[in-house]
């Protein structure tokens, strides 16, 4: 099973200074990291800067389609009013039938803020409480959902590669 995990950090800087520790956990074979992008929002910005980590993962199974419209929602959603919002409604609808619902969206959305950053990674095979312990240790708060197997074929198929079959 895959999970989008997003790991949110009390400083804008946070996210982008624990991809050492996401670098370390993935070599001790703890993650195996799909694709990842964070988030970083200083204080006195109006809205957020994302980054895909595609250097991180390679070419990344999901790429700038998948992540674009994931913060979209999440960050452009309420500065553009009601009228385009409705608009957008039948994304969100899109991405629920992938696991990633509105309750998800609406939650990154209130955590996430200025003066705060995000690491969110696509991983499989992750072994959580030995990951968990080395993130909070950075004062990162984790929030997840996890993604059936038919679930993330569903986003492979629409924003990615075809799932490659696993080398042994």
């Amino acid at each position: 099973m895959a999970a989008l995990t997003v790991w949110r950090f009390p400083t804008a800087e946070g996210a982008e200074n624990a991809l050492e520790l996401l670098r370390q956990l993935q070599k001790q074979q703890l993650i195996s990291i799909a694709d990842a992008a964070y988030v970083s929002w200083p204080e006195n910005r109006k809205k957020p800067k994302t980054t895909d980590l595609g250097s991180l993962t390679g070419t990344g199974a999901l790429g700038g389609g998948f992540w674009g419209l994931l913060f979209g929602l999440i960050f452009l959603v309420p500065l553009l009013g009601m009228a385009v919002g409705a608009a957008i409604g039948a994304l969100t609808g899109s991405l629920a039938h992938v696991g990633i619902d509105e309750e998800f969206i609406t939650t990154v959305r209130s955590q996430v803020t200025p003066g705060t950053s995000a690491l969110f990674v696509m991983s499989g095979d992750t072994v959580l409480d030995r990951v968990v312990e080395p993130f909070k240790e950075t004062g990162a708060t984790l929030l997840s959902t996890n993604l059936s197997a038919e679930e993330e074929a569903r986003l492979r198929d629409a924003f990615g590669e075809a799932e490659e079959p696993r080398r042994r």
